[in-house]
């Protein structure tokens, strides 16, 4: 969300960098990032749309999702701005624990009251988060999704958007892995080597079902572990002795390599596949900033995209699955993120780089204002483009709303607390 455009400087200078792919601290200069911000608007409104499609689009969902799964389009794309952009906040900070702290007041003020309302729309009857509890007991639920990793620890997602800030979550741990090692200028490794392990698992036949290790042990357990770890891995690596940083780091790293793999919710090989994408987007931003070469990035895009293409293909049709959908909309993706950085220096038009402003809003909110409308005015059978207009027509002010009272709040506050850990 920070507006922008000209040739975009190293990420670490600008006055603050994104941490989700939909959550930006807005506050680059117009002409630096419009490129990231016209790609965070345009994936905002393909996964609302396609969310929304359920109830206003049927009929042309029923065509277009064979073809191309618009939502895992949308999806792609923030990996890849997220990989561009997370690892560069964390160097631009050179400090593990401001970038928590940063990371904290971005993403949980919004989160609090997406998730608070819809619980308080369950009380009122007009949606049903216990539904989504799969067995589980409100403080497992609870547990599971303050560490952001509820979708990795067998819990489904209150908001079923939240899912992709687990892997997030899982990245984050990474990145900091890597950076308390000084291993974090290698991402072009860690992508190819994710890359090819999600099509060895394939290729053979490696496929653990949904959550296995929720299944093995039980929820409860592997969440008060989890939910332990986290809090020592991150206290431990914001800690001011090395030693401490680098036992911090590893252990969510390992955390994070263990849980994607074995308790995710999709496939192990996406799994695998959403790391590697993100990680080439590292790698392309290294490349820009000339701490590689392109045509090393260039390579790493060519073996991710195949060991993903090759993945997916392998993996087959079946019942939640549509091959051919998964994989144009992961090639579009791809498409999508190079025309985009191709694009970079020219000046991206103000409404979609104001969209990508409150795309995380949009990117939360939707799922709320979908389920108000499930319960009032309910689902069609045939398509109603004037209520998937009338749909956006409402979300995009509401978005703005919860941006800036929400949002823009939640951030200001997060720089105050960053600027007290550095006061000397």
């Amino acid at each position: 969300m920070e507006p922008a455009i000209p040739v975009p400087p190293p990420l670490e200078q600008r006055p603050s960098a994104p941490s989700h792919p939909l959550v930006s601290d807005g506050s680059a200069a117009p002409s630096r990032a419009g490129w990231l911000d016209a790609l965070r608007g345009i994936a905002a409104l393909l996964v609302a749309f396609d969310h929304s499609s359920y109830a206003f689009m049927a009929e042309l969902r029923g065509q277009l999702m064979p073809e191309v799964n618009i939502g895992r389009y949308g999806v792609m794309v923030f990996f890849l701005v997220s990989g561009y952009v997370i690892p560069a906040s964390l160097e631009r900070r050179g400090c593990v624990r401001t970038f928590w702290v940063g990371r904290f007041f971005r993403i949980y003020p919004l989160w609090a009251a997406v998730v608070g309302s819809v619980i308080a729309l369950g009380v009122l009857g007009i949606a049903d988060p216990h539904a989504r509890f799969a067995g589980r007991s409100p403080a497992t639920v609870a547990f599971a999704h303050v560490t952001l990793l509820q979708e990795l620890l067998g819990t489904p997602s209150v908001v079923l958007v939240l899912w992709t800030l687990s892997y997030e979550m899982a990245f984050y741990l990474l990145v900091v892995a890597l950076f308390t090692v000084r291993l974090h200028r290698r991402p072009a490794t860690v992508a190819v080597v994710l890359g090819v392990l999600a099509a060895v698992s394939v290729t053979a036949g490696v496929v653990p079902p949904a959550s296995a290790l929720s299944t093995a042990v039980g929820a409860g357990p592997l969440v008060a572990l989890a939910s332990t770890v986290v809090v020592i891995a991150i206290c431990c690596a914001s800690s001011g002795s090395s030693a401490l940083r680098v036992f911090g780091g590893l252990a969510g790293g390992v955390l994070a390599l263990v849980l994607v793999p074995f308790n995710g919710t999709v496939p192990l090989w996406e799994g695998l596949v959403i790391l590697a994408v993100m990680f080439l987007g590292t790698a392309v931003h290294r490349a820009e900033r000339g701490e590689s070469t392109w045509p090393d990035a260039a390579r790493t895009a060519v073996v991710v995209l195949i060991c993903a293409v090759g993945s997916a293909y392998g993996h087959g049709d079946g019942a939640h699955f549509a091959r051919r959908g998964w994989i144009t909309a992961f090639l579009l993706a791809m498409l999508t993120f190079g025309a985009a950085l191709a694009l970079r220096r020219l000046r991206f038009p103000r409404r979609l780089t104001g969209l990508g402003t409150i795309s995380y809003s949009v990117y939360l909110v939707h799922p709320v204002l979908l389920a108000v409308s499930d319960s009032t005015i309910g689902r069609w059978r045939r398509d109603n483009l004037v209520l998937e207009a009338a749909f956006f027509a409402v979300l995009l002010p509401l978005s703005l709303v919860t941006h800036r009272w929400i949002e823009a709040p939640g951030r200001a506050l997060g720089r105050k607390a960053v600027r007290r850990i550095r006061r000397p």
